[in-house]
């Protein structure tokens, strides 16, 4: 083999090794390439939520708004029913004051009736049944009537009259009464009208 056969196939040989080394470094770097796609995807996964489990994360999110929702609700109807139980026990008193108060001027209508004379028995005794039922049924609701002896008392009597004093008789107490007073508790519902030794 002649030296100039010699240096072409070492020519040739080396262009080989060049393209050997040219095509590994494109291998080389392809495989970088793909390596860092790779990666990329990787850190992307997290990103890209599967759609299922994105839809589960709303529907939850929803669900606790809706719970949350319920929950304040609950509470405002539980405030709404105490408060309404307490302001109904408190107007309770006031309702019944306020009633019967319109139902005393019968009270003392019977009054009127049974005081005067009556021919018929019969009739005034089923004037004074009436009566008696009427009271009875203000005692169940818890009136009573104020008291209209004794000693003058500016809390529950209501003086309409003074006359002098006669025998026995001694200064501020009651002489006679016009209408009869009621209370309900510690409530006055009407004061007794009377008429007070001076």
């Amino acid at each position: 083999m002649s030296k100039a056969d010699k240096k072409k196939k070492e020519k040739e040989k080396d262009k080989l090794d060049v393209k050997d080394a040219v095509s590994e470094e494109e291998v080389l770097k392809e495989t970088e390439e793909n390596a860092n796609s790779g990666e990329n995807n990787e850190n992307e996964a997290p990103a890209e939520k599967n759609p299922l489990e994105a839809e589960l994360e709303k529907k939850n999110e929803e669900m606790e708004k809706l719970k949350d929702q319920l929950m304040r609700n609950m509470a405002e109807y539980d405030n709404y029913r105490k408060r309404t139980s307490r302001e109904r026990v408190e107007l309770e008193p006031e309702i019944t004051a306020k009633t019967v108060t319109e139902f005393l001027t019968v009270a003392d209508n019977l009054e009127r009736a049974l005081s005067v004379d009556c021919a018929d028995q019969n009739f005034k005794k089923g004037v004074e049944m009436i009566y008696q039922s009427f009271m009875e049924t203000l005692g169940k609701l818890g009136v009573e009537q104020i008291p209209a002896e004794g000693e003058f008392n500016p809390s529950l009597h209501q003086a309409v009259q003074q006359v002098p004093a006669g025998e026995g008789q001694e200064s501020g107490m009651i002489a006679s009464t016009f209408q009869k007073g009621y209370k309900l508790g510690d409530r006055i519902l009407r004061f007794a009208m009377v008429a007070v030794v001076a």
